[in-house]
Formats: structure tokens, C-alpha cells, sequence
């Protein structure tokens, strides 16, 4: 469980703001969201590579 302390006389949309990015933060959502739909091995092996090579390029591009 999530707590947020709220500080006297702070805003509360502040204090959500505060509350969905320590959320997002935790990794749920996503978690809930990849096990609505299946995904073969492949396609998730294949999106993990795609993502290991932009990160090279993006690596490479700022070593140059």
C-alpha cells in the first residue's frame, strides 16, 4: 500500500501527482497490463533486442 504524507496547507493535486508517479513508479500498472494479453517468447525476445539497439545507438551517436 501506497502512503503520501500531506503536508499542512499543501495542495491536493500536488499530493496526487506525488501519489501517481510513486504509483507508476512501482511497476503495476505495467505488470497488470502485460498479463491482459499474451505475447510469444519470440515477439517479446524480438522487442527486447529492438530496444538493446537503439540504446547502442543512441550510446554510439553520443561517443562519436
Amino acid at each position: 500500500m501506497l502512503v503520501i504524507p500531506i503536508k499542512a496547507g499543501e495542495n491536493i493535486d500536488r499530493a496526487l501527482k506525488r501519489y501517481k508517479r510513486k504509483f507508476d513508479r512501482t511497476g503495476r500498472k505495467r505488470a497488470l497490463q502485460s498479463r491482459k494479453q499474451f505475447l510469444k517468447p519470440s515477439v517479446e525476445r524480438r522487442a527486447q533486442i529492438q530496444k538493446a539497439q537503439y540504446i547502442q545507438t543512441l550510446r554510439d551517436a553520443e561517443n562519436i
